[in-house]
């Protein structure tokens, strides 16, 4: 058996779910445009575990949703799990939020999934997995145009979600193209993740993991 503590934060969505062997008991998230992960994230894993009738001592391993995504978002969600797993010596599992945007659909055998996340302007943080949610092309930062992801569309159904698809909708206008709105990664879709990687004792090495950004932070100055 495996209890896992999954936290998200790589969006503006702040979400925190408590997992038996991968069996979801309680999940605590809000979807916030003002990114107010810093106030509600330790309070959001205070309240699954009260939920959950469980006391974070008993959690096996912590695990974050490890990007791309927003820097801030990333840097809040990983340094509260590295600290916690140093506190309650506990092994860190990373997840691809990409990959765990993927699972939250199912899609017929010829389709594929594209899940989006907004990375400004009109660029976007991308990767594809089939029906079965193998990865099978590599997470990008890319800008969106008219011939975006043709090889794909070309083939059969695409499946987008995540907040990068609303910009895309205007420009791609494929017959294949099917958007989905209101999808967004979430801890519930890290159970099942978490809990494969803890049974492969595929962890991180806490003192040196950092999240995978994929772009620089850039700090730009105020016109004002």
């Amino acid at each position: 058996m495996s209890l896992i503590l999954n936290i998200e934060t790589a969006t503006k969505n702040c979400s925190v779910s408590l997992a038996d062997n991968g069996k979801l008991l309680a999940v605590k998230e809000l979807n916030d445009r003002n990114y107010s992960h810093s106030e509600n994230l330790h309070v959001f894993i205070e309240e699954v575990l009260k939920s959950a009738n469980r006391s974070i001592a008993e959690i096996d391993a912590i695990a974050v949703s490890k990007g791309p995504g927003s820097y801030t978002g990333l840097r809040i969600g990983v340094s509260t799990a590295k600290g916690l797993c140093f506190s309650l010596d506990k092994p860190l599992i990373s997840i691809s939020t990409l990959a765990s945007l993927a699972n939250s659909i199912s899609v017929e055998n010829d389709a594929v999934i594209v899940p989006l996340l907004d990375a400004r302007r009109m660029e976007v943080y991308s990767a594809i997995f089939d029906n079965q949610y193998n990865q099978i092309r590599e997470v990008r930062a890319e800008i969106i145009d008219p011939n975006s992801f043709s090889e794909f569309l070309n083939k059969g159904k695409v499946y987008f979600l995540g907040d990068g698809a609303d910009k895309c909708k205007d420009i791609i206008k494929h017959k294949n193209a099917i958007f989905l709105d209101d999808y967004f990664p979430s801890a519930k879709q890290m159970t099942k993740l978490s809990c494969v990687k803890y049974k492969k004792n595929d962890i991180e090495d806490v003192a040196y993991f950092e999240p995978f950004y994929l772009k620089d932070f850039l700090v730009t100055k105020s016109k004002k």
